[in-house]
């Protein structure tokens, strides 16, 4: 059995609806051999990123950056994992006020300490959740589930 870790921080609930999509993806019926951990920032930890085989992470953009809440996880767990990590696969969801792209630029340089290695393209949604932004959600937890259940990442 593979993991999936899902760590998110929302505020106004859009990058919760991205993570409840993003989830919905993940617990599909065609992946049958993942467990999925979805834990907002603020309860996750350590022991969660040593027990993933795969992370998807959701914030929203904050003047320009990640969310507060989600760079707080990874300044907790950083030192915690060092030398215990084996690159981990991830892929980033951004609900965007602005462009998203600072907070992109952000978690690429954040990634290359821990080591997480990019699998898929930052999904980035402007604004209020489209519909075609939950649908894009869904596919990345689809693709990120079933890349760790037949080993791909």
């Amino acid at each position: 059995m593979k993991h999936l870790l899902i760590v998110f921080h929302s505020k106004t609930g859009n990058t919760e609806a991205l993570a409840e999509a993003v989830v919905r993806g993940a617990t599909s019926a065609d992946v049958t051999g993942v467990e999925i951990r979805v834990l907002r920032a603020a309860d996750a930890g350590p022991a969660d990123l040593l027990w993933a085989d795969a992370l998807l992470l959701g914030t929203p953009e904050n003047f320009g950056y990640l969310s507060g809440a989600l760079k707080d996880f990874l300044d907790r767990t950083f030192y915690e994992v060092e030398g215990k990590l084996s690159p981990l696969p991830y892929a980033l969801f951004v609900s965007a006020g602005n462009d998203g792209s600072g907070a992109v630029r952000a978690m690429e340089r954040i990634a290359n300490g821990y080591p997480f290695i990019a699998v898929q393209q930052p999904l980035i949604a402007k604004g209020i959740p489209s519909a075609t932004d939950l649908q894009a959600c869904e596919s990345l937890g689809l693709t990120m589930a079933l890349g760790a259940e037949m080993g791909i990442f």
